[in-house]
């Protein structure tokens, strides 16, 4: 059970992230959280720097996809400024608006890279779904409150992960 929660890749920043090389593997979908992986959790819109970086990632032939578990009002701007497809109140890291992205986008798990901040939810999802996961270190410290327990359960798991040498936070890889 506990190799659900270690990551195919870990990196700093989104903007750390090699994408040409997932598109090399095959990546066609790239589906990102948005709280302290895109942006801070009190920042209402993308920066210059998300927007590029979205630009970037259809430029390489990936359909990039906002994937949050907040809610439409927190996720619609962030949406319609970085011009991307979004599933908010996604439930994460329950499967069914993973699946949901499979059919409407006719894909595949292999095809697919999920790139999150937290175990709990973004990469046990990915994990779950046979997707790739992708954990980056989350961009500020503050936090939603119901994230809060998150993050507590994810120190106690991430210890158990390093006593194991299955993973260790601040040891970036791809």
């Amino acid at each position: 059970m506990l190799d659900k929660f270690v990551p195919d890749m870990h990196s700093q920043s989104i903007y750390r992230i090699n994408y040409e090389k997932l598109a090399q593997k095959g990546i066609k979908c790239v589906i990102f959280d948005l709280d302290n992986t895109i942006a801070p959790v009190d920042i209402e819109k993308p920066t210059k720097e998300a927007i590029d970086l979205m630009f970037k990632i259809k430029d390489l032939g990936m359909r990039p996809i906002l994937m949050s578990n907040s809610g439409k009002k927190r996720v619609e701007p962030f949406r319609n400024g970085l011009e991307i497809d979004s599933c908010a109140s996604a439930t994460k890291p329950f499967s069914k608006n993973y699946k949901k992205i499979l059919t409407v986008y006719k894909m595949e798990p292999e095809q697919i890279a999920c790139i999150g901040d937290q175990l709990l939810t973004d990469i046990l999802g990915a994990n779950k779904m046979g997707m790739m996961s992708v954990l980056v270190n989350p961009i500020s410290k503050k936090d939603r409150s119901c994230t809060l327990i998150n993050r507590v359960i994810e120190k106690i798991i991430m210890f158990i992960l390093e006593k194991r040498d299955l993973f260790k936070k601040g040891k970036y890889y791809d």
